[in-house]
């Protein structure tokens, strides 16, 4: 049976290789009308969600002395400059934490991959870092070395907040140590024996053949250690450097009012949103290349 395209008008067109048939733009026509129904009902349902959360908050017997304590806007706007003197102190720490819990993650997934019986120690090595490292909770290993290591007055060391950005890098370095090495080990040892039997020695697989598959499929993961790194630069004021949450700490013991916080957890959540977008973005491009390459 052969389906005739019409017009707008209803006229007939001449068959074209590039025109939609009839049934084609019905489907695309009831593809967009479910999409916008779809878009509504979400839309409903939200407002309708957020309207009985609002409505049980603000109807609360407590509700005006909590709005008092966490959302007083004067309060708000008077901590805000300090906050956010803070806070670049949050996102110095951040990057440079980054960094260096990048390098130090893939140096120790390499030592975790190595083979033959002259590399064990180093192998020991890495594994009882990334046991223990991965085990031991972030808030004990930056007690140890913000106030352990200066007890010791040892000669030469550095300032509390150089000992905290070290805790910090040490414990997520072994978190991304396994991601690095769950990305290594996901390579297929035939790519490896291919590239040795090619004369490439060990040095240049790993740098030219294994580790470039193996960080673009553990980008995603990794961006996701970074966004809770993100969150745990918050911790350094535990040892007293002025970062947002110890600005904010001063502020609400000066103003006994919980809206510094606020601020601080504010500021924060706006820091994270572009590095979350891009997990988000990544995670969705890996899928959609996978998908492709299942297909084939």
């Amino acid at each position: 049976m052969t389906t005739t395209v019409t017009g707008p008008g209803g006229e007939p067109l001449p068959p074209g290789p590039y025109r939609p048939s009839q049934l084609q733009r019905e489907r695309e026509s009831y593809r967009r009308r479910q999409s916008v129904r779809s878009v509504l009902l979400a839309a409903v349902s939200t407002g309708v969600v957020g309207l009985v959360l609002i409505l049980g908050i603000v109807g609360s017997p407590g509700w005006e002395r909590v709005k008092e304590t966490f959302f007083d806007l004067e309060v708000g706007l008077d901590a805000l400059p300090a906050v956010l003197t803070g806070l670049w102190l949050n996102v110095r720490l951040l990057v440079f934490c980054a960094m260096g819990a990048l390098v130090l993650g893939l140096l120790v997934a390499i030592m975790r991959t190595l083979r033959g019986p002259v590399f064990f120690p180093l192998r020991a090595l890495a594994t009882s870092y990334t046991y223990g490292f991965r085990g031991a909770p972030l808030i004990i290993v930056l007690y140890l070395m913000t106030f352990g290591v200066p007890g010791l007055r040892l000669g030469g060391t550095p300032s509390v907040l150089v000992l905290g950005g070290i805790a910090l890098v040490i414990t997520y370095g072994a978190y991304l140590a396994e991601v690095f090495r769950a990305g290594i080990e996901s390579v297929h040892p035939s790519q490896i024996a291919a590239a040795r039997s090619l004369g490439l020695t060990y040095r240049q697989t790993m740098r030219h053949v294994v580790l470039p598959q193996a960080i673009r499929r553990v980008t995603p993961p990794l961006l996701n250690d970074m966004v809770a790194l993100q969150k745990d630069v918050g911790l350094i004021s535990l040892a007293g450097p002025i970062d947002a949450i110890r600005a904010a700490q001063i502020a609400t013991a000066q103003s006994y009012n919980f809206t510094p916080y606020l601020v601080a957890g504010v500021l924060f959540v706006l820091m994270a949103i572009p590095l979350v977008a891009v997990t988000d973005w990544v995670t969705m491009r890996a899928a959609r290349r996978q998908s492709a390459e299942g297909a084939r």
